[in-house]
């Protein structure tokens, strides 16, 4: 829930930022600050990748079709440590896709 709370102030920030309120992005900036610190430590792109080739290895996934089965494999592992998007970014590299 954090998270969503956390992306949320981001998407806000930066569509404040576009349209030149900068007063509202810095506020918006500020309130996902505060959230963060309740979130766990973000894992380092290396941690990532080290959970993505080691869910690679136990599905025996190979080529971007696969990505869904390291997906579901891979996900409890971050449990809310980096963001879907990264996540997804990581695999979708690791299986060439």
């Amino acid at each position: 829930m954090i998270n969503r709370e956390v992306k949320k102030r981001r998407e806000a920030a930066e569509a404040f930022a576009g349209a030149g309120r900068d007063a509202q992005a810095a506020r918006e900036r500020a309130e996902g600050e505060v959230l963060s610190h309740y979130l766990p430590a973000q894992l380092t792109d290396d941690e990532l990748s080290a959970l993505v080739a080691d869910a690679i290895a136990e599905t025996g996934a190979v080529g971007p079709k696969s990505m869904g089965l390291v997906m579901k494999a891979v996900n409890p592992k971050i449990a809310g440590r980096a963001e879907g998007a990264r996540v997804a970014g990581a695999v979708k590299a690791a299986l060439g896709g």
